[in-house]
């Protein structure tokens, strides 16, 4: 079992690893370290057959305040490894994500700021605590929300995240939801159950198929739409040639639930 500093991970729930932000004293900030943990362990649940989906959540009353400003004052670069693991950049965290090939389920159980917001509107589908805050509030620090601004502004319209960017304010769970930063938002104490409720559900489809079209999604984000659709066409090809798709279709025909074997 790896022993994790920034970070606690549960892989007792079938099919669903549950990844939790593990510093509730300084509100989880995201470090480097943070971000190289969180790498980490997300491509051990990609490698890990029997992971079907990752809830990631914060411990304590906080998702994450954002940036581990103590870490930031050294400057931008991830720095050098304490132990087995790299530390690493916000960028590269995001971009496992989006890479992983399995759905990631924010777990937002307290306030998600700054970087921590990052982290919710990176995730595929958020799912918030009615009572959690949103904001990118590096602005009252004389900073910029520099790397989350392609996620938030893939998630939402420009002048909703400008309003955010430029003000620091902050926004409740439902404001969240309508804007699309999160799913939806839920009451507090049904949190977990609403979560693992949809990570239930995702965790009974077919892994190889999530997993194709999660990576085809985040790659056509930034295409041309002619050179998007090609590419999407290609990937159908791809889903239809696999043996979870030969058996969705035979169960639907046959009137069974199906047998994924995910490949």
């Amino acid at each position: 079992m790896i022993a994790y500093s920034t970070i606690a991970v549960d892989e007792r729930r079938d099919a669903i690893v549950v990844v939790t932000l593990n510093r509730p004293d300084k509100r989880n900030p995201i470090s480097p370290m943070t971000c190289g943990e969180l790498c980490h362990a997300l491509e051990r649940a990609r490698d890990d057959a029997r992971a079907r989906v990752v809830v990631l959540t914060g411990a304590g009353k906080v998702f994450s305040a954002g940036g581990d400003l103590s870490a930031m004052a050294g400057g931008l670069l991830p720095g050098s490894a304490s132990g087995a693991i790299e530390p690493r950049s916000l960028v590269d965290l995001v971009t496992t994500m989006h890479d992983l090939g399995k759905p990631i389920v924010a777990m937002v159980n307290g306030h998600a700021l700054a970087g921590g917001l990052g982290l919710v509107v990176a995730a595929d589908i958020a799912i918030a605590a009615d009572d959690a805050t949103f904001g990118t509030t590096e602005i009252r620090l004389g900073l910029w929300p520099m790397m989350i601004t392609a996620e938030l502004c893939r998630n939402i319209g420009r002048k909703q995240a400008l309003r955010l960017m430029l003000t620091g304010d902050r926004i409740g769970a439902a404001e969240a939801a309508k804007l699309g930063l999160i799913t939806r938002a839920v009451a507090a104490d049904a949190l977990v159950d609403e979560t693992m409720a949809v990570a239930e559900k995702l965790a009974e489809k077919s892994p190889s198929t999530l997993a194709l079209g999660l990576r085809a999604f985040y790659g056509t984000q930034d295409m041309p739409h002619l050179q998007a659709m090609r590419h999407l066409e290609g990937k159908l090809a791809e889903v239809l040639a696999t043996e979870d798709a030969a058996e969705g279709i035979a169960a639907f025909l046959g009137r069974r639930q199906p047998v994924w074997k995910g490949r």
